[in-house]
Order: C-alpha cells, then sequence, then structure tokens
C-alpha cells in the first residue's frame, strides 16, 4: 500500500462509525424533550406568553416573537412596556386576562422560579425556557403540576425544524 492508505482507510471507517451513535442522541433523558414530545407541544398551543419580550429588534426574544406571530397567538410580557410590536403587553403573567398555552421564558436560569407559581395557576400546558436557561427547581414543580417542561431550546428554531 502506498504511504498515508492507512490512514485514509481509517478515517472511512471511523466517518461512517459515528452513525452507529445516532440512536442514543435521539433517546429522551430527564433534562431533554424527545423531539416528537416538542413537535406535539408545538402543534396543540395556539397562545404563547412570552416573558422578557423586548421592544428591541437586535434582541432575540423580538425575533422570536415576529416569527412565532403567524402561526400563534403572542402575548408580550414585560412591565417596562406597554406594547410591543403592536400588541399589548403586560407586567407579568398574573395580569393576562385570556388562557394561555405556552409560557416562553426570556429570563436568566436563577430568575425562573417566580414564574412558575403564576405559569401553575393560569393552568398553562407547556413552561418553555430558551436557550441556555434551565432550572431543575423550576421543572420539578412544573412536572408535579403536570406542566410539560422544555429547557434550553428555542421555539423559533424548533417550529421551523417541524413547520
Amino acid at each position: 500500500m502506498a504511504p498515508g492508505c492507512h490512514a485514509d482507510y481509517f478515517f472511512q471507517i471511523a466517518s461512517k462509525l459515528w452513525l452507529l451513535y445516532i440512536p442514543p442522541l435521539l433517546i429522551e433523558n430527564k433534562t431533554k424533550k424527545a423531539m416528537t414530545d416538542i413537535e406535539a407541544i408545538l402543534k396543540n398551543t395556539r397562545s404563547i406568553a412570552i416573558v422578557g419580550l423586548s421592544d428591541n429588534p437586535a434582541r432575540a426574544s423580538y425575533g422570536v416573537a415576529q416569527y412565532l406571530m403567524p402561526y400563534y397567538k403572542v402575548i408580550p410580557v414585560n412591565p417596562k412596556h406597554k406594547q410591543i410590536l403592536g400588541l399589548t403587553c403586560y407586567p407579568d403573567l398574573e395580569s393576562i386576562p385570556e388562557p394561555v398555552d405556552m409560557v416562553d421564558v426570556f429570563q436568566r436560569s436563577e430568575n425562573v422560579m417566580p414564574l412558575v407559581g403564576p405559569a401553575i395557576a393560569m393552568g398553562a400546558s407547556c413552561f418553555w425556557m430558551q436557550l441556555d436557561i434551565r432550572n431543575f427547581q423550576a421543572r420539578q414543580a412544573l412536572e408535579r403540576a403536570g406542566i410539560e417542561v422544555v429547557e434550553d431550546k428555542c421555539t423559533k428554531i424548533e417550529h421551523a425544524r417541524y413547520a
């Protein structure tokens, strides 16, 4: 064999072996929702309260809300604003006068727990924490109340995946 052939053969085999490891990546664990669960959540949701929605078009929450508006009733939640994206903005979850299917959170992980009680009280069916947002205590309390929890995922990305 010519020099380098062993290395080339090794990389051909190794590049195919990674396929054997895909199934474990798709198995649901305690911190990540299985893809089919997320798809079902998105299909069953009609209204989304976006906590921490910004009026700044450069912020992720603004882009996500703008993307979701044609598909869902978006309800902005931010105590600093009266209106965002032409929609009435509420200071907190308790102030929303209508049913909400999903609470979509753009807040730091350490600021999530105060949202749990109101989300349970309003009867939300899903509590969604955006990318890099996780809170184990919140997850436990919400799941005990029968609410679906998604952590560390973007509603825009996931919706685009299943649309």
